[in-house]
């Protein structure tokens, strides 16, 4: 059954709570190329009329490597040999400075990342101690990613000050056997809603060019959709060395503008954020991000690689009219 992307935006564009269902979704995805275009500024016009102000991210990796769990994309993984870097935690005076000099940098949002399963209690405490002085010292908004959590740790983060969490399902439940095998899927829902059930608004999303199918992408954009996502990052995938997906072919520009646009359309009031892999997979097309929908940028570097120049970052958004 064919699908016409303007009828269905002036469906969402009339009501705010109207939003394209899995169905519909796959249907817009599987959409001939030509529609490529007349998609993406449907899109935009959705982001323009229900999303939240354009935004800026950054994070800094709080602890590195020697991740137990075997995801296979990630450079972190114990599994695999990829050369990246590795370090304990850094303290709270090493992750205030880091937030810092990306608050100096024009960042909105500051995000402490860690590798590994769950944060140890001493780990979360250093985290605690440095939104507390974070929120003291600059404007940003803070973040964290630490894993999966306990009631008692997301309670522990909410009465720090922290604003969000975020925590990635990666991908589709029928297709997260082929990413991951060591938790379950279940596991990663359930930390979402302790966040969420302890006040924090929940930042969740996944990564494109897996292997995964159009339908599957479809499929992990109505799961984030049941867990009342407030912010969905977007990562594309930038294959790492020793990695089992070291030889996967990166999605082409316009698969993965396609996709942002139709998690657009399935989120038209959240924040969609495009974070890792933008460089690597969109190239010249990088800066049609928020023209196909996405309303935030992550800026400045990923966990293991260098992203670009956040002076650059600024530079395009400003002359697209998206900041100031």
């Amino acid at each position: 059954m064919t699908i016409n992307p303007d009828d269905l935006c002036r469906r969402i564009m009339a009501a705010p709570e109207a939003c394209a269902t899995e169905d519909e979704a796959l249907r817009l995805l599987e959409l001939p190329a030509e529609q490529t275009l007349p998609l993406i500024a449907c899109a935009q016009r959705i982001r323009t009329a229900h999303a939240g102000p354009a935004f800026t991210c950054a994070i800094v990796n709080a602890r590195s490597g020697r991740c137990p769990e075997n995801c296979s994309f990630c450079a972190q993984s114990a599994h695999y040999a990829t050369g990246a870097p590795e370090h304990p935690m850094l303290n709270t005076a090493a992750l205030v400075e880091h937030a810092l000099k990306l608050a100096d940098a024009g960042a909105d949002r500051f995000g402490i990342v860690t590798s590994g399963t769950r944060p140890a209690p001493r780990e979360l405490e250093t985290v605690c101690e440095a939104v507390v002085r974070i929120r003291a010292r600059t404007h940003l908004s803070p973040c964290a990613s630490l894993g999966q959590l306990s009631p008692q740790a997301a309670a522990m983060l909410r009465q720090a000050g922290l604003e969000r969490y975020h925590h990635n399902l990666e991908t589709a439940r029928s297709f997260f056997a082929s990413v991951c095998t060591t938790h379950d899927y279940d596991e990663d829902i359930y930390t979402v809603k302790l966040a969420r059930e302890a006040g924090l608004a929940v930042c969740c999303g996944g990564i494109l060019g897996l292997g995964e199918s159009r339908a599957q992408r479809a499929e992990l954009s109505g799961q984030i959709k049941r867990c009342r996502a407030d912010s969905v990052p977007v990562n594309l995938l930038t294959p790492v060395a020793g990695t089992p997906l070291e030889r996967m072919d990166p999605l082409p520009p316009f698969e993965a503008l396609r996709t942002i646009a139709v998690f657009r359309f399935m989120h038209p009031q959240a924040d969609i954020l495009v974070a890792g892999g933008r460089e690597h997979v969109l190239g010249e097309y990088r800066s049609w991000t928020f023209i196909s929908g996405a309303n935030g940028l992550m800026v400045g570097n990923y966990l293991t690689t260098a992203g670009r120049s956040t002076a650059d970052d600024y530079t395009m958004l400003r002359h697209m009219g998206v900041l100031r």
